[in-house]
């Protein structure tokens, strides 16, 4: 997966203009705003509002030394411009706040992508910021933070992290003290460390790298649970193997359960199958999986379904247009979802084999590919439920009629994963459908 990709950068809708991408911390920051640069379409813009060290300037294919004034500057139409202030020593100066601004505004007229390093970290892993750090301009439309996980289990010096002082203080940890998963989560989730100087409307990920090892990319998917909702996205990464392991973004569950089930005659939503409504046991499926936030969209037998679930935590959308057809259900659940949200497991309210096994398969297969749409194989046939990317949903919110997700296969690559329990593909449609799953549990 490409860490443009991960970070929701590709693919770019044209018409829009690229977001502005700052980058803070420590652990591989540099190598990241690089490396992120070398995925987009060039020309890109890399500058700092701080300063580069000036071998780091080698990594660009262009360098323009800003002095006094950026108005005569003249973007290379090929590869990665540098923007600096004059060399001081063996740093590049960072720019200042005008002269960013009038970066940022030059950047906007040519549609160009600007990546901006706001801080220092003096090659340590794991940092502290000072006061005067990060400097990340209130345009910025999203921040990576960056950790590097090669500074986890190791003492709290110098050696291993940068302002080593300030970062006890926010850790509650001692000198020399071990760095566990849960104090560098508590500085990366302070407002005087990991969240300082985001401003307000940025969206916020962070980037756990050095995961070279199957025990560190476990840290790190500790320290990604641990890190929300500050973090509601958290990339698992080896940028020197150029990797990334897992995107790891909040995956909803959207429950349908809208339909009157005219050919079986009475609400199938409310069958009761092991001593359960199949609603809820579907629902339980999926609050046991991680799904969140659930989300029931209801219609027909609305107060009945309500009542099947009293207890759980789950939101019930009422779907006043369920006559309508499928898609108006579909898009009262996906409007009900919080901005952050990676992706939509779409449940049906009839799937006596559903299990929280398959949910949690298709949410990790998704963390590790983003495929836009990934569905359960079952002996060579596609089963349900199907996830949906968050990339899918202007077009699952442009259906009309009584039509699913299916309508948008021919549009977006549908990825599968292969399951070998075939009760995933038992459904109730009719009482004929009914009374041979009663059978088979005889």
């Amino acid at each position: 997966m490409l860490l443009a990709a991960a970070l929701r950068l590709l693919p770019h809708i044209g018409s829009s203009a690229w977001p502005v991408v700052a980058f803070s911390g420590s652990g591989g920051k540099t190598t990241a705003m690089f490396a992120l640069a070398r995925q987009l379409p060039p020309p890109v813009i890399i500058t700092t509002t701080t300063h580069l060290h000036v071998n780091q300037s080698r990594l660009a294919d262009h360098r323009q030394i800003v002095r006094r004034s950026l108005s005569d500057l003249d973007a290379a139409s090929d590869g990665i411009t540098l923007v600096t202030g004059p060399v001081e020593g063996e740093r590049l100066q960072g720019l200042d706040g005008a002269q960013i601004s009038w970066l940022h505004a030059f950047c906007r007229k040519n549609n160009l992508p600007l990546l901006i390093e706001a801080d220092g970290s003096r090659l340590r892993p794991l940092k502290a910021p000072a006061a005067h750090e990060p400097a990340i301009p209130e345009f910025a439309d999203l921040v990576v933070v960056v950790a590097g996980l090669s500074g986890t289990d190791k003492p709290l010096n110098g050696t291993w992290v940068h302002r080593p002082e300030i970062f006890a203080r926010l850790s509650g940890l001692i000198p020399e003290a071990e760095i566990g998963v849960d104090a560098l989560a508590k500085v990366l989730t302070h407002p005087e460390g990991g969240l300082k100087g985001i401003p307000a409307n940025a969206r916020r990920v962070a980037l756990l790298n050095q995961a070279d090892t199957p025990d560190l990319q476990a840290k790190a998917r500790r320290l990604a649970e641990a890190l929300r909702p500050a973090f509601p996205s958290a990339l698992i990464a080896s940028l020197q193997q150029d990797t990334i392991y897992a995107t790891l973004e909040p995956v909803a569950g959207i429950l349908l359960a809208a339909g009157e089930a005219q050919r079986l005659g009475r609400p199938k939503q409310l069958l009761e199958w092991r001593g359960q409504p199949l609603v809820r046991r579907a629902a339980e499926a999926a609050l046991v999986a991680g799904l969140s936030p659930v989300i029931v969209v209801t219609g027909a037998y609305g107060e009945k379904v309500a009542a099947a679930l009293q207890g759980l935590a789950v939101q019930i959308v009422s779907n006043p247009d369920w006559q309508s057809g499928q898609s108006t259900s579909i898009q009262a659940g996906l409007r009900a979802l919080p901005p952050e949200t990676g992706a939509a497991v779409f449940l049906l309210a009839d799937q006596p084999g559903l299990t929280a096994e398959v949910l949690r398969s298709l949410v990790e297969h998704h963390s590790r590919e983003l495929n836009p749409i990934l569905a359960p194989l079952v002996d060579g046939q596609r089963a349900n439920p199907v996830l949906f990317d968050r990339f899918t949903f202007p077009d699952l919110l442009a259906l009309r009629g009584d039509v699913g997700g299916r309508a948008i296969f021919d549009k977006h690559r549908l990825a599968y994963l292969p399951w070998h329990d075939q009760q995933l593909r038992l459904d109730i449609d009719t009482l004929d459908d009914w009374e041979r799953l009663q059978e088979m549990e005889q």
